[in-house]
Order: structure tokens, then C-alpha cells, then sequence
């Protein structure tokens, strides 16, 4: 018999619809963290996706019995997140955070000194400098080349997912995932490429 690592995922959801709920934790932890990738593009805030990806997976456990085994199990749970992230930013509003912590013991407010945690201040800020500088790059693609580069870089999906996922024949996603990052390449700084 395979190990749980080496089953495929229209396997997975079998067993957990015939009782072995215990395993759709395998099914999370497959994707986990590329789905929270996927979605970070999407909201541009880690807790927010994190969040996302949490519901989404809620949503999934609730909707398997509606899970169509002929398809990939990633290209449904991709195209679910994909709604959800659109449906959080829908929904998003402004928050603000108190820069103040809870009042102590003398009833006086105390401040928040943020933890020093980063080793190497310049390397963290060649790092953020790339991050925005791509981020900013991607925004800038037209919206199908945008969601390509998404679903490929961060979703760290195969390019026969994507194409099943977009309804597109293999050949346009590879070309369009190609003119996408040339698009990127002519976007970026000259001083980051």
C-alpha cells in the first residue's frame, strides 16, 4: 500500500468522504504553503492570506463531496482560492492598529518597540527593494499575463494545471506565460535585472 505522502489527492478526498477525515491534513499540508503564496499576491499581506488560506481550506473540506475526481484536485482548490482572495478584497476594509500597548498596572499606556529581527539590515533592504520592485513590475502586466505569472511563481502551479484551470490550450499558456516574463523583464529597473 503507497504512503500517505506518495497517494494522489483524488485518492485523498476519496478516503476522507468514505470516513478518514484525518487525512484531508495531508491534502493541507501538500498545499499549504503554495496556496498561501498564491494568495499573498492577491491581498499583499501575509496574516491575510494566511487567513484566506485557512477559510479556503474550510470551504474545501465542507465542498469535497462536490469535488469532481476527473479533474486535478489542485486546479479545483487553486480556482476556489482564487475566488476567495477576490471575494477577501471585496470585503477588506481599512484597519488600523493602536501603536499603544494595553495599559499596565499604573494605568499608564505603554509603547511598542518593535523587535529588532533582521541580521543584516542591508541585505533585508536588497531584498525588499527586488520584492517591491517586482511587485510593482507585476501590477503593471495586463491582467491574463498578471494571473499566469501568479498562478506559476506563486501558486507553483504545472503549466497543465494552469491550462486547465484557465480553459487554454497548453501552447498559449506556455507562450503567454513567455511574453509575460519578457513584459516583466522590460518593467523592471535596469539596475535589478
Amino acid at each position: 500500500m503507497a504512503s500517505l505522502e506518495t497517494r494522489d489527492d483524488a485518492e485523498l478526498v476519496r478516503l476522507v468522504l468514505e470516513g478518514e477525515t484525518e487525512l484531508f491534513a495531508v491534502l493541507v499540508d501538500r498545499y499549504r504553503t503554495r496556496l498561501s503564496r498564491y494568495v499573498e499576491r492577491y491581498t499583499y499581506d501575509v496574516e491575510d492570506a494566511r487567513d484566506v488560506t485557512q477559510d479556503v481550506f474550510i470551504k474545501v473540506y465542507g465542498a469535497l463531496d462536490s469535488f469532481d475526481p476527473h479533474f486535478k484536485f489542485s486546479t479545483w482548490l487553486f480556482r476556489i482560492a482564487g475566488n476567495a482572495a477576490i471575494d477577501h478584497l471585496r470585503r477588506r476594509r481599512v484597519r488600523t492598529l493602536p501603536l499603544e500597548r494595553p495599559p499596565g498596572e499604573d494605568g499608564e499606556a505603554r509603547a511598542v518597540d518593535p523587535p529588532e529581527t533582521r541580521p543584516n539590515p542591508h541585505e533585508e533592504l536588497t531584498r525588499q527593494r527586488l520584492r517591491m520592485a517586482l511587485a510593482e513590475a507585476i501590477d503593471r502586466l495586463p491582467d491574463d499575463y498578471r494571473e499566469l505569472i501568479s498562478l506559476r511563481h506563486y501558486g507553483e502551479m504545472p503549466y497543465e494545471e494552469i491550462a486547465e484551470l484557465k480553459g487554454m490550450p497548453l501552447g498559449t499558456v506556455k507562450n503567454k506565460l513567455f511574453r509575460a516574463r519578457q513584459a516583466l523583464r522590460d518593467l523592471l529597473p535596469r539596475d535589478i535585472v
